[in-house]
């Protein structure tokens, strides 16, 4: 599998998240969720060029994902991709002019076939998306409560996985989330367990699987290390550095890393 699609994850995590998928004819934004200020700043930190962005694509309309499109959109003439549950969930979202797809659809964006899938979330109409061309193919799928069959075949196989892995299931029962709070994370429309993704990768990690990374992990109910360990155990991954944030298979052929709320991470 040649590289051609790289992911740029600017930012990830509950206060805000960025990430660019850079194809062979320019990059796409998934979700715009932080300022432009620190957008700019973040992709100036990987050498990347925001000119090169061809589309923001959202996943959903929750503000984290959302907060900072507004502002990006006064500097950005590209194509706006959304469902029309997600464009027609806010106000401020419905004043724009997005190409509305559906959850299932596939469409061509900066030399990309993307592929959408239906997530579960509690939202409008959420989605994930798997970036393919003829050589090499990403998979990109955060908050969701659960995987459903689409989401399975449409991550399956890919060399890049970013992956939902939010929070470590006994930190979220014993930590400092009101009740309510607790079950709708842990919920089908809530968002991913390590123990949940950690459980896909063995049906996702195929021969061509190079990397994968954790994506929108909870500053409350998680830690890196305890993502990784439990990622790692489901591959027979071993810890790469004394901190555990980072994981490899002896082969050195998979890599498992997390993304981070303000740390920006390239996977080339």
């Amino acid at each position: 599998m040649t590289p051609e699609i790289h992911l740029h994850v600017l930012a990830s995590g509950s206060k805000g998240n960025a990430t660019v998928v850079e194809g062979p004819e320019g990059s796409v934004l998934v979700d715009c969720g932080i300022s432009r200020r620190a957008l700019l700043a973040r992709a100036e930190e990987l050498g990347l060029d925001m000119g090169d962005i061809r589309a923001v694509l959202l996943t959903h309309e929750h503000s984290d994902h959302v907060g900072g499109l507004t502002v990006f959109c006064n500097h950005f003439e590209g194509e706006l991709v959304a469902t029309a549950g997600t464009a027609a969930a806010r106000p401020y979202l419905s004043a724009l002019p997005f190409t509305i797809v559906g959850h299932a659809d596939s469409f061509e964006l900066a030399g990309m076939r993307v592929q959408a899938f239906p997530t579960s979330h509690d939202v409008a109409d959420p989605m994930g998306f798997r970036f393919s061309t003829g050589d090499d193919a990403l998979g990109f799928c955060t908050d969701t409560g659960e995987l459903g069959p689409e989401a399975l075949a449409a991550l399956s196989g890919v060399r890049i996985l970013a992956l939902e892995s939010n929070h470590d299931e006994r930190m979220l029962a014993t930590g400092p989330y009101p009740g309510y709070l607790k079950a709708r994370v842990a919920g089908r429309t809530g968002h991913l367990s390590n123990a949940q993704a950690a459980d896909a990768l063995g049906s996702l990690v195929g021969e061509d699987t190079e990397t994968v990374v954790a994506m929108h992990l909870s500053q409350e109910n998680n830690r890196p290390s305890l993502c990784m360990r439990a990622l790692a155990e489901a591959v027979g991954a071993e810890a790469a550095n004394d901190a555990f944030t980072e994981a490899r298979t002896p082969d050195g052929r998979l890599t498992i890393c997390c993304a981070a709320q303000d740390w920006p991470l390239t996977v080339w």
